[in-house]
């Protein structure tokens, strides 16, 4: 089998991030080369350092992060000989100054690249840390045991024992105490002292059970006790102490057993690293990794932390989520400036953090004008509608900024309901559909969730991004609705109604993915597919008429939306098709709505004007929906006025409404007056057909005549009453 080759372009990037890799590894060996200990000149240093810089690379860029690799890069360089302080400190400011710079991955929003560095800059931190202190704790613990082991030796050698010992004791960079099995500690060294404030009273024969400290480890103790048992040899755990003034000491702690020359316990050995300051400085990154920058608020990061941390609850508790947009903030970024716009959205965010004020409450920045609230609690469908209002009540008054006044209004969505029946992916994509909605609904309010409208809202997603392909699949098809003269009952042509065969969701309408084409601009080529293809079924018509009835052909109405009427190429694109199938103009009838005239330019109702010169019929559809001026009639280039079903449906009841009567007979005859016809869309019974009639329309389509259907059906209608 023959494996499929990678592209060019691939190629490229591969060699242009090695590249980068390179540069990368070359400022850091410059960098961290001259506090190092090792034997490398700076090349191979440098050779050595690559592999590590790739895999803060992949960490960096990976799909799933993972501090992990940033630890063994740190334990690589202590391995190295980079043990110097001075060598830590300046590879952490290569990482910070150019990892992101090199290695960012364009996938992840800038914040994001950031976030990943400063936790890998902590692993690093940490890996490297943990490696030098085991290999100073084994090397301590080592001198430290031979010291010991020294004192049970030959009285002889006692003196000599016991110096070295003490050398090694008093000089160590650790702390070091030694304690009896009871736990008293017998003695202490210097930096030990030092550690716990000083005064070697503080620690010379206390009792290490006095030592408790609330966040001790559940473990710690109980491992205490197997060592001075003699089940256990040695243990190593974080544990804090208490200081005598007070404050904490927080270090890595490595407890051995000393045992007699019968192998019988006999003391404790504690080694103590102070890791205080590292703790302050992961607490600090930690912050910074989980913390948005202008705000303070909790970021993105943490929010999912408490929102996966909740939803896995499992309890029987509830949660509610409020997802807050600003409306219109970005005009006051594109007004005012960014720098505007930042002051404006650090007000907003102190004014939102005073509405978390219950216990189980958080406010977060997402990004951007987007922050979002959590609670949880027995009775959530009230405390989260209650949050978004104080949300909402706390933006109304106005910001001031430069000199001027700003109200900013939002628009929340609210997900509501018990934990452990949805993810944060699920939760968070339903809030903003939510708010989404309550944005449509003309924002500075909140909506709540609703399953169905939720999946009203994926179903236009999927079938908006299905669009382009059902085109290219052919996956659209056209139905016909006959037009049937009202005098004589004959069909006088059709209109070409468009639909969609969608492999899941089955026959879909127009009415659904119409309004989805003109939002994505596939509109234009849609509707020159459903052009052509009615033009080509209405030359068949044409065809299948006997020579005499030719010179009045069955008509087709197309309909035209806005986007259409504004496309550059209408007139061509109608012209060609036209020629290309060998219909007369007369033929074609293009329906424009109403609304899409209203107010309509000389520029506008040019292409128009050009189509109904050539011979093609023009009609106003969803006439008197649009609120416009009759008098407009008059200039716009139109023969036929479709009236709308509202003006028909009072003479379906008996007696007919005489208000619906003395209107349409209005419209019919002024309509008549400016050499129009009149067509009457959605007439459903025979009695609104008589109406029609009498009051002088010429033309109806309904499904008294018949419903939309194949072409074969036109010459085959069947006029029974619909209903």
């Amino acid at each position: 089998m023959t494996l499929p080759q990678p592209t060019s372009g691939t190629h490229d990037a591969q060699d242009a991030l090695e590249d980068r890799l390179r540069r990368f590894a070359t400022i850091w060996s410059r960098a961290v080369f001259p506090s190092s200990a090792t034997s490398l000149t700076r090349p191979e240093f440098e050779k050595h350092l690559l592999p590590l810089a790739r895999r803060l690379n992949e960490a960096l860029r990976a799909p799933r992060f993972d501090t992990a690799p940033a630890q063994q890069v740190g334990a690589e360089l202590v391995a190295a000989h980079c043990t110097d302080p001075e060598a830590l400190a300046r590879t952490l400011g290569v990482v910070e100054s150019y990892l992101v710079l090199y290695c960012g991955a364009e996938e992840f929003a800038g914040d994001e690249n950031r976030a990943r560095c400063s936790r890998l800059q902590h692993a690093l931190a940490g890996g490297f840390a943990q490696a030098l202190r085991e290999r100073t704790l084994a090397e301590q613990e080592a001198i430290a045991r031979s010291a010991l082991s020294a004192r049970s030796d030959a009285e002889e050698a006692l003196r000599a024992t016991q110096a070295r010992f003490l050398a090694v004791f008093e000089g160590a960079a650790i702390g070091i105490a030694i304690a009896d099995l009871d736990g008293t500690v017998l003695e202490v060294n210097d930096t030990l002292t030092k550690m716990f404030g000083g005064l070697e009273h503080h620690v010379r024969s206390r009792n290490v059970t006095e030592w408790v400290h609330p966040e001790d480890k559940p473990q710690v103790w109980r491992m205490h006790g197997e060592l001075v048992r003699g089940e256990r040899e040695h243990f190593s755990i974080e544990k804090p102490f208490y200081r005598g003034d007070g404050t904490v000491l927080w270090t890595n702690l490595t407890v051995s057993l000393l045992r007699d020359a019968e192998g019988a316990p006999q003391y404790q050995l504690a080694l103590m690293e102070d890791t205080t300051e590292r703790r302050l400085l992961n607490l600090r990154l930690r912050y910074e990794a989980t913390h948005d920058a202008l705000t303070g608020l909790p970021n993105r990061t943490l929010f999912f932390e408490r929102l996966d941390k909740t939803l896995a609850a499992g309890d029987g508790t509830r949660f509610g989520l409020c997802y807050l947009d600003l409306d219109g903030f970005k005009a006051i970024n594109d007004s005012l400036g960014h720098s505007a716009g930042d002051r404006l959205l650090v007000e907003v965010a102190d004014r939102l953090q005073s509405c978390a004020t219950a216990p189980g409450e958080m406010v977060a920045r997402l990004g951007g004008d987007e922050f979002v609230a959590l609670t949880t609690g027995p009775d959530t469908r009230t405390e989260a509608a209650d949050l978004a209002s104080r949300m909402l009540g706390v933006l109304t008054t106005p910001i001031r900024l430069d000199g001027r006044e700003f109200t900013v209004r939002g628009s929340i969505g609210i997900v509501e309901g018990p934990t452990a029946e949805h993810t944060a992916a699920e939760v968070l994509r339903s809030a903003d559909i939510t708010m989404y909605r309550a944005k449509a609904a003309g924002g500075n309010r909140y909506e709540i969730a609703d399953p169905e409208s939720d999946e009203r809202a994926i179903t236009r997603h999927g079938l908006t991004t299905a669009l382009p392909a059902a085109l290219e699949r052919g996956e659209f098809f056209i139905e016909y609705q006959p037009l049937v003269r009202l005098g004589d009952a004959s069909v006088r042509g059709a209109e070409a109604l468009v639909r969609w065969a969608h492999p899941q969701h089955g026959v879909i309408g127009p009415d659904r993915f119409i309004p989805l084409a003109e939002r994505t601009g596939l509109i234009v080529p849609l509707g020159r597919w459903v052009l052509e293809q009615s033009a080509r079924q209405a030359k068949v018509w044409l065809e299948a008429l006997p020579p005499e009835e030719r010179d009045t052909p069955l008509r087709v109405n197309v309909n035209l939306s806005p986007a259409q009427l504004h496309h550059p190429g209408l007139v061509a694109d109608t012209v060609d098709i036209l020629e290309r199938v060998g219909l007369p103009p007369g033929a074609l009838c293009l329906e424009v709505t109403e609304s899409a005239l209203i107010g309509a330019d000389e520029d506008l109702l040019k292409p128009l004007r050009q189509l109904a010169e050539m011979g093609v019929h023009i009609a106003l559809d969803d006439f008197g929906t649009g609120y416009s001026n009759l008098a407009n009639l008059r200039r716009l280039p139109v023969g036929v006025l479709k009236l709308d079903r509202s003006f028909t449906q009072g003479m379906q009841q008996h007696p007919a409404d005489p208000v619906d009567l003395k209107i349409v007979e209005g419209i019919v005859s002024l309509a008549h007056s400016l050499g129009l016809t009149v067509t009457v869309e959605g007439v459903e019974t025979g009695a609104q057909a008589d109406h029609l009639r009498r009051l002088g329309c010429d033309t109806a389509q309904g499904w008294y005549y018949a419903r939309p259907g194949p072409p074969e059906r036109l010459r085959e209608l069947s006029l029974a009453d619909a209903v």
